[in-house]
């Protein structure tokens, strides 16, 4: 493996851990209604684990309010057992053919608390990155040992490296930004 694939490794690695983090992110209810809190919901379907995103349409009439609309009316009531497992704390109400979702206002409190869950999963993300780049110095470390690159290609790599994990942790903390700005505005 040479110095160039490694990087290119290492980046899409670090691509990977960005949308996981962005992924996490997006699942944190603000207080505002967005699909994304329940289009991920693992559905018991005829006995098959399915995601509610695949078994209805989801939209957002308005900002607290988010309706879902099955294909099959018969999901209903497993529809509502999934979102009452969840951890979002809301409760469905339906009509036999939509469900809809009423996204309560977030107290000062839970915001602050949203707010800490925030920085954990961004931290963790960071860390994540961390250890990508630690990995892929040592990788780069190795291959100048084993004297398939030189000690100057080895340096590029490395700076390399630092402009990698310094490009992604500055797209979590703009994310972050972003995040805590969405959660505390009333």
């Amino acid at each position: 493996m040479t110095a160039k694939e490694i990087l290119h490794h290492t980046e899409e690695k670090m691509k990977k851990a960005f949308e996981s983090v962005t992924r996490e992110f997006s699942e944190i209810r603000t207080g505002r209604a967005s699909p994304t809190l329940v289009e991920g919901l693992h559905i018991d379907y005829y006995g098959t684990p399915t995601l509610l995103k695949q078994l209805a349409s989801i939209s957002v009439p308005d900002a607290h309010l988010i309706a879902i609309q099955p294909w099959d009316p018969t999901a209903i009531a497993e529809i509502e057992k999934a979102i009452m497992k969840s951890n979002l704390g809301i409760n469905p109400s339906n009509d036999g053919k939509l469900i809809r979702l009423s996204i309560p206002s977030l107290s000062k409190e839970r915001r602050q608390e949203l707010a800490k869950v925030v920085h954990d999963m961004s931290e963790e993300g960071r860390v994540s990155l961390r250890t990508i780049r630690r990995d892929a110095k040592e990788a780069l470390e190795k291959l100048e040992k084993d004297k398939a690159i030189s000690e100057d290609d080895k340096f590029r790599g490395i700076e390399e490296l630092q402009k990698l994990i310094d490009k992604y942790t500055g797209r979590v903390d703009e994310l972050l930004k972003s995040k805590e700005k969405e959660i505390t505005e009333f």
